[in-house]
């Protein structure tokens, strides 16, 4: 049975955001508010909290994880950028984006896209998201909370926790998140958008 924690989109609760980190410690799966969507996450070292997602999502080998990062610093931790990316990483993060970049060997083989060795990586402008990975003190895997056969992720924190009660540990209820994806823009190479989202486009020039 999922725990619920009901948690202040603007003003997190510090005891509330501790339990929700330590279970993520523990191996847990947690469904998180991001500002583009509710998503599921879980430790990055933690494989069978991936494999649990995995299946959640029915997901294959080639789905791109992101990783939720606290800041750019913690970002460049996890992702080979030169300068002139850096500066634009700068520029749109905290954001709405998810960027597609050559993995560093702090993140584990198995979550990287199996051919081209990179992963998806963003920085939420959510305070929420953003006390969890604080209190975490490292990325987290995720994706977005898309259940398989369905059109949008899903959006309401009680319906989630209906229907996910028996496969996550915790569902964070932090209100309304929407249900536009994010901005995924590929960096390996040049700039391409993959995904038109909720992040703006005009500052890479796209």
């Amino acid at each position: 049975m999922a725990q619920f924690f009901t948690i202040h989109p603007d003003n997190p609760q510090e005891r509330l955001v501790r339990q929700a980190a330590d279970i993520i410690r523990d191996g847990g799966v947690v469904v998180l508010p991001t500002d583009s969507c509710y998503a599921l996450v879980c430790a990055l070292g933690d494989k069978k909290a991936m494999e649990r997602i995995i299946t959640i999502r029915h997901l294959d080998l080639r789905h791109h994880f992101t990783l939720l990062c606290h800041n750019l610093s913690e970002l460049g931790l996890y992702a080979k950028v030169d300068n002139s990316q850096f500066r634009l990483l700068k520029a749109a993060t905290p954001g709405s984006y998810t960027f597609i970049l050559p993995a560093t060997k702090e993140v584990p083989a198995r979550t990287l896209h199996p051919k081209r060795k990179t992963i998806g990586l963003r920085v939420p402008d959510h305070a929420i998201a953003q006390a969890v990975l604080c209190e975490v003190g490292e990325a987290l895997l995720s994706c977005t909370l898309m259940l398989p056969g369905e059109d949008e992720p899903l959006t309401d924190a009680y319906d989630i926790r209906d229907r996910l009660e028996h496969q996550v540990d915790a569902v964070i209820d932090g209100g309304w998140c929407g249900t536009e994806a994010t901005t995924v823009i590929d960096m390996t190479d040049g700039l391409e958008l993959l995904r038109q989202g909720k992040g703006d486009v005009a500052p890479f020039g796209l």
